[in-house]
């Protein structure tokens, strides 16, 4: 287990010694952070790509990991305690200048496992909610005992710099969901996350946390939200536990599209969140950054990477070729491959064949988002696994290792290719977007990519300390960078999202 915690002294030494790079006062806990930190949502053990961004990213300078039990089932966890084990021990980072923040409060997966099981032991957690099969939701003080111990030992520390409720407006949708009267169910609701901090103070005085708050999607809702939780009440629950508590840092959703944190007035005296919090002196950590919900649509707010259409020829093609490549991996590599069973080959075959599916639908994904959430979701993450897993045993197979080699070169071309058929809308709407932000705030309009300008305009708004982004290749950790080493003052741009909100309202009317 890693032994202590990050401090003012570490965190201000490692600002130092990257001068040039943005940091930020995290709230009252004294330490200071980069201004984007490396959000682990769609990050797992086990995935070479993921553990060599994190390296890079903390070893350049990114000093805040914003993780979750929920994350990966646990496997986002766990790459970060297997990252930060051996780069400490290698000298390379202090544990003392890294803030560390993990989450609890869903039942899904391994958790719901375990929640099934004491039930039927006759030792159920307390107050689940029961949100939908498979999909349960807890921050009752025994849950959340059990989480904070299993977390430490997946990340593999001591003390967890902090700890967050994970969403806990699942209870205010059940009641929604299921009738409950909505003053009852609020009611309800502030007694549990207030038994919640209290439980969260013991923990503080126990030494497994060093502050605490929520992450909430409905912190910049509206009040007619049957959701919205309202950070004003939640900071009073804090001060009635006394003058010295350990609620300090909040997380919420905010990016170009949604707006909310800055222009929706739900606090008392048509203050926003992030009033409330600038005023309260709490950390805040954006989540979502580049990843916007418009109505029913979701906009990824980072560059095209194709930007015209190929062929029609051409595309066929090189999903034939992809279907070609596979078939030499399953027909004549994997079965010379005595080491590996033959249900094992059958599960490569299944997890790492992709041209069948490409060749039936590489017209039907709808647009250039869909298409890439369907890749990195769901393509890339599956290929990786297989990569990974054979990789070892190209060391004595030069067949295979020329297989891997060649195989990268045709499934870019072929994802390259099928996100081609989306390119021109693509294009399109990101210029729009660009012109968008150009016209809302003139630092906002300095050079940059479309990433890059969608981090500045959250990082340069008074009251926000980190914006989390999921940099799950090297290359995003250097995107992100380059924007961390410009300058942009830290001010208040309300009149500067108020202009953004319009002007998104004008794009998706078109």
């Amino acid at each position: 287990m890693i032994a202590g915690y990050a401090t003012p002294e570490g965190t201000q030494q490692l600002a130092d010694q990257f001068s040039d790079l943005a940091f930020t006062p995290f709230g009252t806990t004294g330490l200071l952070v980069s201004g984007a930190g490396f959000g682990c949502y769609r990050v797992n053990a086990g995935v070479t790509a993921h553990a060599k961004a994190l390296k890079k990213a903390l070893t350049e300078g990114v000093n805040l990991i914003d993780t979750s039990a929920n994350y990966a089932d646990g496997g986002s966890e766990q790459l970060v305690g297997e990252v930060l084990s051996a780069l400490i021990e290698s000298g390379r980072i202090d544990r003392e200048q890294v803030v560390v923040v993990s989450k609890g409060g869903y039942l899904q997966g391994n958790n719901y496992a375990l929640s099934r099981q004491r039930k039927h032991d006759g030792n159920p957690f307390q107050e689940v909610v029961e949100y939908a099969d498979g999909l349960e939701h807890c921050i009752h003080p025994g849950f959340l005992d059990d989480q904070i111990d299993r977390s430490l030992k997946r990340l593999g520390l001591e003390t967890l710099d902090g700890y967050l409720l994970h969403n806990p407006e699942y209870y205010l949708g059940w009641a929604h969901k299921t009738g409950v009267n909505r003053e009852v169910a609020e009611k309800e609701y502030y007694r549990r996350i207030e038994r919640a901090f209290r439980h969260l103070e013991d923990a503080v005085q126990q030494g497994r946390i060093r502050f605490y708050g929520i992450s909430s999607n409905t912190f910049p809702a509206s009040t007619k939200d049957p959701e919205f939780t309202a950070l004003q009440r939640v900071w009073e629950i804090a001060e009635s536990i006394g003058d010295a508590h350990h609620c300090r840092v909040i997380q919420l959703p905010f990016n170009l599209f949604e707006p909310g944190a800055a222009v929706e007035k739900n606090q008392p005296d048509d203050k926003t969140v992030l009033d409330v919090a600038r005023e309260r002196r709490l950390g805040v950590l954006v989540n979502r950054p580049l990843n916007a919900f418009t109505g029913r649509r979701m906009v990824r707010l980072a560059g095209i990477e194709v930007r015209s259409r190929m062929d029609y020829a051409d595309i066929i093609q090189s999903i034939k070729d992809l279907a070609q490549s596979e078939t030499r991996l399953w027909r004549k590599i994997l079965p010379e491959m005595e080491s590996v069973p033959g249900g094992l080959r059958a599960r490569i075959k299944q997890q790492g064949c992709f041209a069948d599916t490409l060749k039936h639908h590489w017209r039907t994904f709808g647009s250039y988002e869909r298409w890439r959430e369907a890749r990195d979701g769901i393509f890339l993450p599956r290929i990786q696994g297989v990569m990974d897993f054979l990789l070892p045993h190209a060391d004595n197979n030069p067949d295979l290792a020329d297989w891997i080699r060649s195989h990268e070169k045709t499934l870019d071309r072929a994802f390259r290719a099928v996100a081609s058929v989306y390119a021109d809308d693509a294009v399109a709407l990101e210029k729009k977007i660009l012109n968008m932000i150009g016209q809302a705030d003139p630092a906002w309009a300095e050079p940059g990519t479309l990433s890059q300008k969608a981090i500045r305009a959250i990082a340069s708004t008074e009251g926000v300390s980190t914006v989390l982004v999921g940099m799950r290749k090297e290359a995003y950790v250097s995107d992100v960078l380059a924007e961390l080493h410009r300058s942009t003052d830290k001010t208040d741009r309300t009149d500067s999202w108020n202009r953004l909100r319009k002007g998104a309202l004008e794009i998706f009317s078109d």
